[in-house]
Formats: structure tokens, C-alpha cells, sequence
């Protein structure tokens, strides 16, 4: 049995890992399986991508598709041209794609098109907003997969409610906590603790990227204004994505609190997040760390893909309206922020149930 792997943006590096790691256990105890791994290159900055690699103990890939930049259209189109000739060369038995970035659409209308089974792990996680591109790749892809890979019930009915019969759905955990877990002894504690004069629990993890947050600049300034004035004084340490980086150097924000540091490697980054007051983000993923941290988590978005981090986790929702923050973050610091719990079957053996699946449904 042969699996393709697809890893084309941080996030995927960090789902795909705990199944490597599964599937070499596997090897190892005389399962036929193999697989190659494929980076379509959709994130090219290092500290994006490939420090992923060395941190989570992830194999080079056995091919690069070089396919970074240009527009979703632009990028889209790129990978879909590279990976069919790459899978028409290589055949397999199946494709797995992981999360829901245009890597992820992508590679799944190529395999399909070539008859070639999909699995999609996180499959069915809906925000219902069609602005998102990442929405539309989650609603391609969950149309064309054969088998879904699942992080809570709520994924489960609404691919129900598709019209996805139930043996292809596989209620099986989130792999990200995977990750999580294997590699929370190992976070490391970045240099800037100590030139930042950080303390535990005395500062706010910061990380904006969506087009709604970022791209209009007196947005993101009523933003970053309202959450450098609300923090008592605390340090805001403000990892800041390429993307928003372009913007944000225009606008010549400027605090004494305001810490902007380039893109941080996995294990420093929630080295970080695992001991600050709070995390502020636009990010989906990020949402599901800090439940399972226990760490508050303040959320610029109307919407979310992830809503059991809300209803279950430390995640709030607060809109993208600045005069939002204020109230948050009153909260946060009159101590009155929920405890949250972890949602079921986010206990690190996510990649486990995948694998034992595929070696049952590929045989």
C-alpha cells in the first residue's frame, strides 16, 4: 500500500508529521505501507516552512514543487499543473491532504481527476463564510474526498448534512494536538524571553494575518492601537506574518509595549504561548493549541471553523470591530476568563486512528 502526503503551507507540516511518525511504527512492524511525502512549495519563506522539518522531526519530501507566490487563481493553477505530473509519474494507492489551504483543494481535484482515491484529514470543519479562500477549499475538497478524517462532531454532521454517507466518516481526533503533545517537553525557550524581559503570565502573544484584519490599513491601526492601550502595560509580542509585515511597515505603528518579531519556529513559538496572559490571533489553528494549554485565547473573527474551541475551549469570539477589545481584555484582566475544557478524543493519538483506518480500508 502507497500513501502521497501533501504538505504545502506551515499548518500542513504540523498534521502531517504525527502520521509519518505513525506510518514509520508501522514499517517497522512488518505493515505494508509506504509513502512519499510532496511539498508543492506554497509557503517558501524558511521560517514558514522549512524549519518545520527539523523541529518535528519530518523527512525531506521527496519532492518540492517550487510553487510559491503569485494569486490564489496563480498558485492554484501552478500546483495543480506540477502535482499531475508528479502523480502521473508516481502512482499511488492513495492521496491524503490535510487541513484546508489551496494546496489542499488542489492536489484533491488532480488526484480525483486521475482516479485516484483522496482521504481529508479535518475534514468538515465549515466556517460558512464564502469570503474565506480557505472555506472554498474546505468545500471542494470534502466534495471530491473518499474518506474524511474528523476533529469533533460538529465536523461530523455538517458533512451528514452534505449528503456524506456515514462509513466514510472517521471521527478520529485532531492531529495538530498530536504534534502538540509530542513535542511540548521539547518547546524551547526563544532569546527574546530574555532581551524582552518577558514574564510568565505577564504578556500577550499577538498574530494577525486575514485580509479582513490587515489589508485596510486604518483597520489594523484602530486595531493595533486598541490593543496596546488595553494590556495594563504589558509586552505584546507580535510575531508578524510576511503578508501583514508588508502592510504594517506603512503605517509606522509604534509602542513601548509593542514587540514585532520575525515568523518563529513551532517549538519557540509555543514555548511562548504555553506561559503568556493571553493570545490574541485571527488564526484558527492557534485557537485549538491554547485549549488544549489552557491559555485565553481572543479572537478577531465573526466566524469560526473551529467553534468547539469556543463552546468547549478558551477561545472567544469578538468580531473584527476594534471597540471590541477593550471589553475582552477587561475580562481577561479582572480575572473572569473561562477555564475551558479539551474536547473530546484531542488526546495525541489522532495520526493512530488515521493510520489503523487506511491499513483496514486500503488492504
Amino acid at each position: 500500500m502507497h500513501i502521497t502526503l501533501i504538505a504545502g503551507a506551515r499548518p500542513n507540516f504540523m498534521k502531517v508529521a504525527p502520521i509519518i511518525k505513525v506510518i514509520k511504527q508501522k514499517q517497522q512492524e512488518g505493515a505494508d505501507i509506504r509513502y512519499s511525502l510532496v511539498h508543492t512549495g506554497q509557503h517558501y519563506d524558511k521560517n514558514m516552512s522549512d524549519t518545520f522539518f527539523d523541529e518535528l522531526g519530518i523527512p525531506q519530501p521527496d519532492v518540492n514543487l517550487g510553487c510559491g507566490g503569485g494569486s490564489q487563481a496563480e498558485q492554484t493553477a501552478a500546483i495543480m499543473v506540477a502535482f499531475e505530473r508528479y502523480l502521473q509519474e508516481h502512482p499511488t494507492d492513495l492521496v491524503l491532504v490535510v487541513g484546508d489551504v489551496t494546496s489542499t483543494m488542489a492536489c484533491s481535484i488532480v488526484s480525483k481527476k486521475l482516479n485516484t482515491k483522496v482521504a481529508h484529514v479535518e475534514a468538515g470543519i465549515r466556517s460558512w463564510d464564502l469570503t474565506m479562500p480557505e472555506e472554498i477549499n474546505r468545500m471542494v475538497t470534502d466534495c471530491l474526498a473518499d474518506f474524511y478524517f474528523t476533529t469533533s462532531e460538529v465536523a461530523n454532521r455538517n458533512l451528514r448534512n452534505s449528503g456524506v454517507a456515514e462509513n466514510r466518516i472517521c471521527f478520529v481526533g485532531n492531529v495538530m494536538i498530536d504534534t502538540l503533545l509530542q513535542n511540548r517537553a521539547r518547546f524551547r525557550k526563544t532569546d527574546l524571553f530574555t532581551d524582552l524581559g518577558l514574564q510568565e503570565k505577564r504578556y500577550i502573544v499577538l498574530t494577525l494575518h486575514r485580509p479582513a484584519n490587515v489589508d485596510e490599513a486604518e483597520k489594523l491601526k484602530a486595531l493595533m492601537n486598541e490593543i496596546v492601550s488595553n494590556v495594563n502595560g504589558e509586552p505584546v509580542v507580535f510575531p508578524i506574518h510576511p503578508r501583514t509585515a508588508r502592510i504594517f511597515r506603512e503605517l509606522g505603528i509604534k509602542a513601548d509595549n509593542l514587540h514585532i518579531v520575525e515568523p518563529m519556529g513551532y517549538l519557540e513559538f509555543n514555548y511562548l504561548v504555553e506561559r503568556c496572559r493571553a493570545v490574541i490571533t485571527d488564526s484558527g489553528g492557534i485557537t485549538e493549541e491554547t485549549t488544549v494549554m489552557g491559555v485565553p485565547c481572543i479572537t478577531l473573527r465573526d466566524n469560526t471553523e473551529r467553534p468547539e474551541t469556543c463552546t468547549i475551549g478558551t477561545n472567544e469570539l469578538i468580531g473584527t470591530n476594534p471597540q471590541n477589545i477593550a471589553p475582552a481584555l477587561n475580562t481577561l484582566y479582572a480575572g473572569n476568563w473561562k477555564k475551558g475544557a479539551i474536547p473530546p478524543l484531542w488526546d495525541g493519538h489522532a495520526a493512530e486512528r488515521i493510520v489503523e483506518i487506511l491499513l483496514k480500508i486500503l488492504a
